[in-house]
C-alpha cells in the first residue's frame, strides 16, 4: 500500500491508497476530520475548519491555475478559489462519499461564476455566454484538427449541433467579453482618429425644428396684428416702445397683447387651447 504525503503542513494526515487509485498530492485524508466538525460547535469547530481549509488550499490553487491568461490575475483567481473552497468545506456531508469528488466542481463553478459575473465588459444572459463558449472550444478543436485557418460558420454549426443563427450569436459574444478604449485608433495613418471621434452629440437643432413646427398652427390662427407685433419683437428684436410708436397704441398695450399671443401659440403648440371667443355686432357672441 502506498501511502502519499501532504506538503501542506497542518497536521492532517496523508491518504491511503491502492495500486491504480489515482489521487493527487493535494488531496489529504481528512474523512475523520469531517466526521468531527459536522458534530462540533463554537471556537473548537472554527480551529478544525480552519485547519482543513490550510489541508486544501494547494488544491483550490491547483483549480485557480487551470484559468490563467484568461484577463484575470492567478492572485484574484485564488482568492475566488479559497471562497469555493470554503463553501465547499460548509456544505460538505461526509456521508455522501471523498470530499475532493465534492470540492473539485464546487471550486470550479465559483471560478466560472466569476468569469460569468464580474468579466465581461457588457452583460449577456447567461445563454448567450454559453454559446460564447460552444463556439470558442469548437473553433479551437477544429483548428487543431484540420490544421488551417479559422474555421467557417457552417463547419462550426455542424460540429457543436447548433444552428448558423446560434453559432453567430457565439461569435457576436466573443467580441463583447472585453472593451476597446475610448482613446483608442480606429484607423491608421498620421490622422490619430480615436473612437471617441466617431461618436455621435445631441443636436439642439432638432428640437428648435419640432417647437418650430409645433408653433405654427398657433402663429397662423393669431390675428394679422399679433403676428406683426411678434415678428417685429422676436425677428426684428424691437422693443415694446418702438412697436406701440409704429402701430399707435400704448406700451402697455403691446405688453399684454405679447403675452396673450403667446400664451395662445403655446396652448395651441401642446394642443390644449380652447375655442376663442370674438365679438361680432351687437353684443352676440359665437366661437370662432
Amino acid at each position: 500500500m502506498l501511502v502519499e504525503t501532504s506538503a501542506n503542513g497542518s497536521g492532517v494526515s496523508a491518504r491511503p491508497h491502492g495500486p491504480g487509485q489515482r489521487i493527487h498530492d493535494d488531496a489529504p485524508d481528512t474523512i475523520a476530520d469531517f466526521v468531527r466538525l459536522a458534530a462540533l460547535e463554537g471556537p473548537e469547530r472554527e480551529a478544525l475548519r480552519d485547519e482543513l481549509v490550510k489541508a486544501w488550499l494547494p488544491m483550490a490553487h491547483r483549480i485557480a491555475s487551470r484559468f490563467r491568461n484568461r484577463g484575470e490575475s492567478l492572485e484574484d483567481l485564488r482568492q475566488v478559489a479559497a471562497v469555493g473552497l470554503l463553501k465547499a468545506i460548509d456544505r460538505f456531508e461526509p456521508e455522501r462519499g471523498a470530499f475532493e469528488s465534492y470540492a473539485v466542481p464546487t471550486i470550479t463553478g465559483e471560478i466560472k461564476r466569476h468569469f460569468r459575473d464580474r468579466m465581461w465588459a457588457l452583460r449577456v444572459p447567461r445563454r448567450v455566454q454559453e454559446l460564447r463558449n460552444k463556439v470558442r472550444v469548437a473553433r479551437r478543436e477544429i483548428s487543431q484538427t484540420a490544421g488551417s485557418g479559422t474555421p467557417t460558420v457552417a463547419e462550426i454549426a455542424a460540429h457543436t449541433k447548433l444552428t448558423e443563427e446560434e453559432v453567430t450569436a457565439g461569435m457576436e459574444a466573443l467580441d463583447s467579453y472585453s472593451t476597446l478604449s475610448l482613446d483608442a485608433e480606429v484607423a491608421s495613418g498620421d490622422d490619430g482618429y480615436s473612437l471617441a471621434d466617431t461618436l455621435g452629440a445631441c443636436d439642439t437643432s432638432y428640437d428648435t425644428v419640432v417647437d418650430r413646427e409645433a408653433a405654427k398652427e398657433g402663429l397662423r390662427q393669431l390675428p394679422e396684428r399679433e403676428r406683426a407685433i411678434l415678428y417685429m419683437r422676436f425677428f426684428q428684436d424691437m422693443t415694446q416702445s418702438r412697436i406701440a410708436d409704429q402701430l399707435g397704441i400704448s406700451q402697455m398695450h403691446v405688453s399684454r397683447l405679447i403675452s396673450r399671443s403667446c400664451a395662445r401659440v403655446r396652448d395651441e403648440a401642446l394642443g390644449a387651447q380652447k375655442p376663442h371667443v370674438r365679438r361680432d355686432s351687437g353684443d352676440r357672441s359665437r366661437p370662432a
